[in-house]
């Protein structure tokens, strides 16, 4: 999610954002832009280094509660990914410990294309030519291939959230399982050129699961999902795909409990039970 976080959370990460630029030397461009992730648990901008122009992310957790399937995500993408997938090249890493919380640095390649979104909540259909969507398609089967034993989504889970929050029984097994980019949405997708940001989350998860977070990240934007569903139908139009869906959908409205992304409610429950139906 991208929020911005309270004074006090930002004041604190922009002095360790500093901090690491010091520690990369790396410095901060005029460019005033700052990319907040979750309750600013990351904060990250464009820097400038000797080797050119650069962006420096960086990552908190509290020393005691790291969970290591996000803090070592993209140093295990770093090595398990083709290097024909279309992402930043993470160049660098430094670790510290302040007080109760834990950062990390992670200094990249400048992206060639910036966000096709602000938000993870799509508010516009951004305008992406044919040759986007062959690379997403290709991207997404080449992620679904990679063989590793990180998880996205978790068997007990889907028990216990899907028929609670669906509000139907429904069938929690998944057709397949394949690797996931994980958070897929417009926020984490370059455009004009195809770039994948953002690889903490990466794991196995049910054939799908990432056209589908795309889909219902893009449910505010009926257009946006329209072309979605046609782009991505040999994935969405298939049972393991509407399972992926139902899934997604699960997750996103788990969070709209928590007070986040409560906009989506609305169209989250509509898709569902549009889906249920047809599953009958």
């Amino acid at each position: 999610m991208l929020t911005h976080p309270d004074p006090k959370t930002a004041a604190r990460m922009r002095a360790a954002h500093t901090r690491a630029r010091a520690a990369l030397h790396a410095t901060a461009t005029s460019d005033p832009d700052e990319m907040w992730g979750w309750r600013g648990r990351t904060l990250s901008r464009p820097v400038t280094t000797a080797h050119g122009p650069a962006w420096l992310r960086l990552a908190c957790a509290p020393t005691d509660r790291i969970v290591a399937t996000f803090w070592n995500g993209v140093v295990d993408a770093e090595q398990a990914m083709p290097t024909t997938l279309p992402r930043p090249k993470l160049r660098d890493l430094h670790d510290w410990n302040h007080g109760s919380w834990s950062y990390r640095a992670e200094l990249y390649d400048r992206a060639s294309s910036p966000a096709a979104s602000k938000t993870a909540v799509l508010t516009h259909e951004p305008d992406l030519p044919p040759s986007w969507w062959d690379g997403l398609r290709r991207a997404l089967h080449t992620i679904s291939r990679v063989r590793t034993h990180r998880r996205t989504a978790f068997q007990p889970f889907l028990d216990h959230a899907m028929p609670r929050y669906l509000g139907a029984p429904v069938d929690t097994v998944a057709p397949s399982w394949s690797t996931a980019h994980g958070d897929l949405h417009f926020a984490n997708l370059g455009a004009p050129a195809l770039i994948l940001f953002d690889w903490e989350g990466w794991g196995v998860a049910p054939t799908g699961y990432d056209a589908a977070m795309l889909h219902s990240y893009s449910l505010l934007v009926p257009s946006a999902a329209a072309r979605i569903r046609k782009e991505l139908a040999h994935i969405l139009d298939t049972p393991a795909g509407r399972f992926a869906e139902l899934v997604t959908i699960t997750e996103l409205l788990h969070l709209t409990v928590r007070s986040e992304e409560t906009e989506l409610r609305t169209p989250l429950l509509r898709r569902a039970s549009h889906l249920l139906e047809r599953a009958r």
